[in-house]
């Protein structure tokens, strides 16, 4: 896997073996972060990626000028690789990896807010579907203008709360975005 665009690009970064994480496709990723950039800018954005795997989308992110991403994951090869990746890429002091359950993670409070949230659920995670964006809004994680992308499979829907707007909703092949924001 590769990193697409900006001072990394071509650079490759590992992802964890075995099957417990399904990485986003370059081509969907590529898709994705086309309409990122149109939407808001990666220079000095905080990002966090949810379900983070390798770390690709925010290390794509970084790539693109984003100061600084906190990945959540919480299978172990997985935050191996992170760690791998940033550490290859020497950005480790732009880099947080928290080990936790995203969903126990969004359940507690945080002080920080991000300009960019990611989330790259696994397809048979209903509850991403049902519950992700209402958690991220309702932790108040999304910073004033910042937007939000749920990756989800082709042909369901993601459930968003009062609040929100849908800015696109974008499909690459078997993977769907939905990109939303608060209108608050």
């Amino acid at each position: 896997m590769r990193i697409i665009a900006g001072k990394f690009k071509s650079r490759t970064i590992i992802t964890p073996s075995g099957s417990a994480t399904r990485p986003t496709t370059d081509r969907a990723r590529e898709s994705l972060f086309n309409v990122l950039n149109n939407l808001i800018s990666f220079e000095d954005s905080n990002v966090l990626d949810l379900f983070a795997g390798s770390g690709a989308l925010g290390f794509e992110a970084i790539s693109r000028g984003a100061k600084s991403a906190t990945f959540v994951e919480r299978d172990r090869k997985a935050i191996v690789a992170i760690k791998a990746n940033s550490s290859a890429l020497h950005v480790e002091d732009n880099v947080e990896i928290v080990a936790a359950d995203v969903y126990t993670y969004l359940a507690k409070k945080s002080q920080s807010k991000f300009d960019i949230i990611i989330a790259d659920a696994p397809y048979d995670d209903a509850r991403a579907n049902d519950q992700l964006a209402m958690l991220i809004i309702n932790g108040a994680l999304l910073a004033p203008d910042g937007i939000c992308a749920i990756e989800h499979r082709t042909g369901d829907r993601v459930v968003l709360p009062a609040g929100t707007e849908i800015i696109r909703e974008l499909k690459a092949g078997e993977a769907s975005f939905t990109i939303f924001h608060s209108k608050v």
